[in-house]
This record gives structure tokens, sequence and C-alpha cells, in this order.
């Protein structure tokens, strides 16, 4: 709330008073920028920024965000000012029944701040995709002018409203987060207000333990986080943070200008709404854990099923990390090889996941994860040769070698005549033969070969890169629908009136095999116009739901005329939808709603990226 003249308005959520007039909004890849006009007599602008900063694994380890108040005077006078902002109990757990505690403190650089976790710790557990360990951090500069409370809502609320102040008071009476919904509180005396000022404010989760992990050791493993290797503890951690204020923003300001230049550059206006759109959302499912000799980065599969670090989610979401740092995909990457090369997934093929919810990385010693094997190998080999490549680092490739052959082996004998199988789109159910999938294994052929060549393996290169191209050659005889008009690639071999996104063409290009011939990237951008809907391409002939991710990928190889068709068309459906959920990766493309698979702020859309990762390579 902001109090002027007396008289209390609410700038963000509805504790009951009026409203202030929003006047504008702008995004940009790490910040939400509102202008809020109060009568006429003061402008807010208030800024919430979340610091990316993937070269900065210190910084980045943080899970802590900013919100930024500025007001200034709009109509030239001097206006008496306050200023309150509160969190409740709910931040701590996903059960509203769970019973909170918090307490009160101040920092030796007067950083003030509340501290509220759920009284009964559940340590790596979640309820309603909410953690239940850790203590949550609601902080501000403790200044002149400065009070504190906490307690009941309406009661700490209305005190503010009557008095402007709060009563540097703490409720005792630690109860159920429903329970007389205790917030947690803080109000800023401004004074006479003609020129502009400022109130920082920070929150923030403080888990010291991030995660169990069994890996390449024979039993499970807790893993801190990685925060916990450069502070001491979390009042330390938020005290670095909230003093980090002009540092963070200057360097996720170097981010959001680097990411907008290069996407109005590579496609214009179009494609920033969508990059900007989708950087928080990816980083935003990812923790960097572990120490700094050995971090890993978990990251959560959001919203659809809460699996870890799942094959085909990183895939999608690999341009984001490559494009801006690659060790972030070689940190993702890690926990999967480590489980399987240490012997603890018996399958031969490469693993879906490695933990079936987050955080939870205890494994598959069964083999009875999801079964996507074409997928996943095809993944594995990939992306494996697509970090090493982008961070010159052949020596991974020969520490990894004798897996990536073990899965390259199951490309060879599946990718052409692929099984009645899922592909990582599961939710359109099982197929045989899908043209799109086999064509990612045979490009995943062909990577092994540049493996087994970089790699000094001589003979496996050349067998591998002669099996790649048979196969390519006879893929274009079944996957392509020759007599159609005009000719695509099908959903299914044989089934010429169908057709899909050919999005795993994208690793040809990305990694600069030149396996598949330019005459099939030429046919499916001449295609693609002729099954546009309102908001895109569908994914395939089965719904009218579309992919976000693969539109993107499927973009940034496309002719130029066919590239703006899909940054148009999802720019618009951003603009459009009539939901107001966050991002997602799956909408109908003919209403612009959701189908009822709702997939919400998923990391996949890291995928955005494609086309500049293209572009930076």
């Amino acid at each position: 709330m902001i109090r002027v003249d007396g008289s209390v308005y609410t700038w963000m959520g509805l504790p009951g008073t009026t409203t202030v007039n929003q006047t504008s909004y702008e995004y940009t890849s790490t910040k939400s920028i509102f202008t809020m006009n109060v009568e006429d007599k003061v402008e807010m602008n208030i800024t919430f920024l979340s610091p990316i900063t993937p070269n900065d694994f210190k910084r980045q380890s943080l899970v802590f965000s900013y919100v930024d108040v500025e007001i200034g005077s709009l109509d030239g006078a001097a206006h008496d000012v306050q200023l309150y902002a509160d969190i409740s109990a709910e931040w701590v757990s996903g059960d509203r029944t769970a019973p909170a505690t918090w307490s009160y403190g101040v920092t030796d650089s007067d950083v003030a701040y509340h501290k509220v976790s759920r009284q009964t710790q559940l340590a790596f557990s979640e309820v309603s995709d909410q953690g239940e360990w850790g203590e949550w951090f609601w902080a501000t500069d403790k200044t002149e002018g400065y009070t504190f409370q906490s307690g009941e809502d309406v009661v700490v609320r209305g005190a503010f409203s009557a008095n402007g102040t709060l009563g540097d008071t703490q409720d005792s009476d630690y109860r159920a987060i429903s329970t007389d919904w205790p917030v947690f509180a803080f109000a800023h005396d401004l004074g006479s207000v003609d020129s502009s000022v400022g109130v920082l404010y920070s929150i923030g989760l403080a888990q010291n333990d991030a995660a169990q992990y069994e890996g390449s050791s024979s039993g499970l493993t807790i893993q801190p986080s990685l925060w916990t290797s450069y502070f001491s503890s979390g009042p330390d951690a938020l005290d670095f943070f909230h003093n980090d204020y002009a540092i963070s923003y200057a360097l996720s300001t170097k981010l959001d200008d680097q990411i907008a230049t290069d996407s109005i550059a590579a496609a214009g206006q179009d494609y920033l709404t969508i990059t900007s759109l989708t950087v928080r959302q990816a980083f935003g499912a990812t923790q960097l854990c572990g120490t700094i000799d050995d971090p890993y980065l978990f990251m959560k599969e959001i919203s659809s099923d809460g699996n870890m670090n799942t094959v085909d989610v990183i895939f999608p979401a690999h341009p984001i990390f490559q494009y801006t740092n690659p060790e972030l995909l070689n940190l993702l990457l890690k926990p999967l090889f480590e489980i399987q090369e240490s012997g603890n997934y018996p399958n031969a093929w490469a693993m879906h996941d490695i933990g079936s919810h987050y955080p939870n990385a205890t494994g598959y010693p069964a083999g009875n994860d999801e079964k996507m094997p074409l997928e996943e190998c095809g993944n594995m080999v990939i992306m494996a040769l697509a970090y090493a490549q982008k961070a010159g680092n052949a020596d991974y490739l020969e520490e990894h070698f004798t897996i990536l052959n073990q899965w390259t082996g199951y490309l060879v004998e599946e990718a052409i005549y692929p099984a009645n199988q899922i592909s990582t789109d599961d939710f359109a159910g099982s197929l045989a033969n899908q043209t799109n999938l086999a064509l990612k294994g045979i490009i995943g052929i062909e990577a092994m070969a540049v493996i087994s060549k970089l790699t000094d393996h001589s003979e496996d290169a050349s067998n591998y890169s002669s099996i790649a191209h048979n196969y390519i050659d006879r893929w274009q005889v079944l996957g392509i629908a020759q007599d159609a008009n005009p000719p695509h690639a099908t959903l299914a071999y044989g089934s010429n009136d169908t057709h899909g996104l050919l999005y795993n063409l994208y690793a040809d290009r990305e990694l600069n095999l030149n396996l598949v011939p330019q005459s099939v990237y030429d046919m499916q951008s001449t295609f693609y116009p002729t099954v546009e809907l309102k908001f895109g391409v569908p994914l395939d002939t089965r719904h009218n739901y579309t992919k976000s991710d693969w539109q993107m990928f499927t973009a940034s190889i496309a002719s130029t005329s066919t590239r703006d068709m899909f940054t148009r068309d999802l720019s618009n459906w951003i603009s459009e939808t009539p939901t107001n959920y966050a991002m997602t990766d799956l909408y109908d493309a003919i209403s612009g709603d959701y189908p009822s698979i709702t997939f919400i702020a998923r990391p996949v859309m890291g995928g955005a990226f494609a086309l500049l990762l293209l572009n930076q390579t």
C-alpha cells in the first residue's frame, strides 16, 4: 500500500483500499517494470528484478529477488508519503494448515528482515509445488522513518492505513498459515516528497540442503545449495544480496541489452517479445548445488510432473544455456552421466531423468523410469557434442565415449524404423515409425561419427557416418510425402496425409553436420505456411495444439519469411491469449487457450534461444 496525504491506496495485492492506476508495464529478460499513478499526485516506478548472472555462480546460486520502488511528485507539489509492503506465511508451505514460525532481525549493515519458515520442516518435500523446508527472508533497509510489524493481516494492514506507521512489534503466537493469516510488514515514512525517493526490498529462500542425490557413490548424498560455499548463513547471504543491488542491476541490464540487441538483429521485435519473456522462466527452474569444486545444476520439470533433469526437457531448453554459458549445460548433464556410468541404471539406452520428483535425484536402479529410449539416446549424444563444440572441450567427449558409443549402438538398431514408442511429446501418445523421431536418431548417429573423429576413433567415425548417410537417404523415401502438394515430412512413415513440426532437424544445423540435404529445409519452409493456424503451426495432424518451444526450433532453421511467420504468430499469441497463466509451451493454435494438459512456466521455453544460438555459433 501507499499513503499519500493521508489517503491509502493499494499498489499491488487486494487488501481492500482504492487501487492506484497502472499506466505502463514493460518486461526485459530479468525485470518487470510497472508505472503507477496515484491520483495525479505521485508516480511510482516499481521494478521487480530477478538477477541472472550465468557466468557468476556466486550470485546465480542465490535464490533471491529484488523489488525496487521509486516515488516522485507528478504535479510539482510536495506530498506526504508513506510506503508499505508485506508478505504472508503462505510463502513457506503449500499446506495452509501447516504451522509457521518467524522472527525478526537486523544485519550488521542495517538490513532489516523477517525470517519465516514452516515450523516442522519437511526436507526435500513439496506440497502443491512449494518447498516445505528452508527459510524465507523478506528484507529492506533500516532507515529513518522505518517501522516493522508481524501479526494478523487485517490488524497490521489496518495499523498502517490508520497511522502510516507500524508498531515495531512481533506477533509471538506461532500458528497455522490460515489461522488469522500472519503477515510480515515494513513501512517507510518518506516524509514530504517532491523529488524522487526510493525503497528497496529483497525476498529469497535459503535452504542449506537442497537435494538428495544418488550418483556415482554407493549411497544417497545430501547436496548443499551452492550459496553455502560462499556464505556462512542465510542472513549473511541476504546481507550480501541486498547490498549488491547496484551490481546485480548492472549485470542483469548487461544481459538484458545483449539479448535485446541479438534478438532484434536476428528476427526483429516479435522475436524479442518471445526471448525476453522466457529467460527468468528457464533459469527459475534450475538451482546450483554442490560445492565450488564439485557443482551441479539441478532442474525441475515445472508443472508437468516434477521430474529432475529430464533429458527431453533439458534438450529443448539447452539453447539458452549454450547461449549464456555452455558450462551450465555441462552441469545439467553431469548427474545423468554419473548415474549411468557408475552402473546405477540397468538399461542399455539413456535414462529419462534422475528422479521422479524434485529435489530427489534418487535415480532408477530398477530401470523403471519413463521409457523414451530413442528420444533420450539421441538427445544425450547430440547435447554432448553440442557442449563440447561450444566449450572447445574434446576431452569431455573422450571421458564419456564409452557410454555415448553404447547409446549410439541403440540408435543404429532402432533409428531407421522406430518402434511403437513415445517421443518427448508423450502427451500426444505413442506411435510407430515417427518421422521426426527417426530423424533425431539418425542425426545422433552422425553426431557420434563426429565425436569419434574428435577422440581419434577413426574406424568408428567412418562406420557411423556411413550408417547415418545411408539412413538419411532411406529416411527421405520413407518419411516424405513426395507426391503431396506441397511435399512435406509426414508424422509417420507412409501416412502421406499427415504432417508435424520437423523440429529435430535443428540439431543438424546446430552441430554443423550437413547431413540433411538443404532441399529438406527448403521443402519444410515452403510447407509450413500452408498449414498455419491463427496462432501458429500445429504440432502435428492429431490435434490443433502446438508447442512454443518446437516452433522456435523450427523457425530458427526456416526461410526468413517462414521464420517471421512463426515468431509473429507466437508473439500474437502472447498478446492475445485468453489465459493469465505464465508462458506455456503447449496451447491451442486456433483458440489460443491452454488444452486440458496445462504446461505452465516450464524451462523448455529456453528453446526460444535456438536462433540466437545458431547466430552466435
